[in-house]
């Protein structure tokens, strides 16, 4: 919470800090949220969260059972106007591009998303995905399930091979591109060509992304920032901005 804090009292940057139901009571959350609000944090990011695995864990202790259950506990808090902003906070969902791995059924998958977006997300963070026809297809379904809030694309530049084993944990599930498989088994064993080889997929994600009207990118960057840095001035947002613009 004090980086958080510090980030937004002292940059031009707007945090948006995670807010997790794992391990968590109702007071603990209140306490958090009205930290936030006296700080002016404008967006919270309402997460299930992953279970700890270092000390014993009862999910039916949480209070907060699933991602539904916070996002209204936010939107709650958000009309008894503690915030200083009357808007109060804007509130963030995760969606999952390849699917949740917690429900094999898609369609059952899709209708509590759509129940979790209803109660109350102003916008939607996806997990990672290397294949860009699933974040397409996804943002179809949420189309059709009449989801019609922002949804910002989750990517994740390839850095090195153990950073790569690390994705592979992290996100059970995902789906990668035999493309990229052949382009890093062809220099595994050189840490700069492997890292070459992940910014130049990420990019040319980025650039699909941006040219089918993507409303957002965010960069999962595992506390490394460097690469996202090169993907960014790659990117010429601003010269993108600047064609964009019309001509007076």
């Amino acid at each position: 919470h004090h980086l958080v804090e510090r980030i937004q009292h002292t940059t031009k940057l707007d945090p948006i800090p995670h807010v997790t139901c794992v391990c968590h009571n109702e007071k603990e959350i209140e306490d958090i949220l009205v930290r936030y609000a006296k700080s002016a944090i404008g967006n919270i990011l309402a997460l299930g969260g992953d279970r700890p695995h270092d000390i014993p864990y009862d999910k039916s202790r949480d209070s907060f059972q699933h991602a539904i259950d916070l996002v209204k506990f936010i939107r709650r808090f958000n009309e008894s106007g503690a915030h200083p902003d009357p808007r109060g906070f804007g509130v963030g969902v995760a969606g999952f591009p390849e699917g949740h791995p917690a429900t094999p059924n898609r369609l059952i998958e899709m209708d509590h998303f759509k129940a979790k977006v209803d109660a109350g997300a102003d916008y939607i963070v996806t997990q990672l995905f290397f294949d860009n026809r699933d974040f397409f297809d996804f943002r179809e379904r949420c189309a059709l399930a009449d989801i019609h809030v922002p949804i910002i694309a989750g990517i994740m530049p390839v850095t090195s091979m153990s950073g790569f084993r690390r994705i592979a944990e992290l996100a059970g599930g995902s789906r990668f591109p035999a493309k990229l498989l052949w382009a890093l088994r062809r220099c595994e064993n050189d840490p700069e060509s492997v890292r070459r080889v992940g910014v130049h997929f990420a990019l040319e994600q980025c650039h699909d992304l941006l040219d089918n009207n993507v409303a957002g990118i965010h960069f999962y960057t595992l506390n490394r920032s460097d690469a996202t840095r090169v993907i960014f001035d790659s990117l010429g947002i601003p010269r993108r901005r600047n064609a964009q613009a019309p001509t007076v």
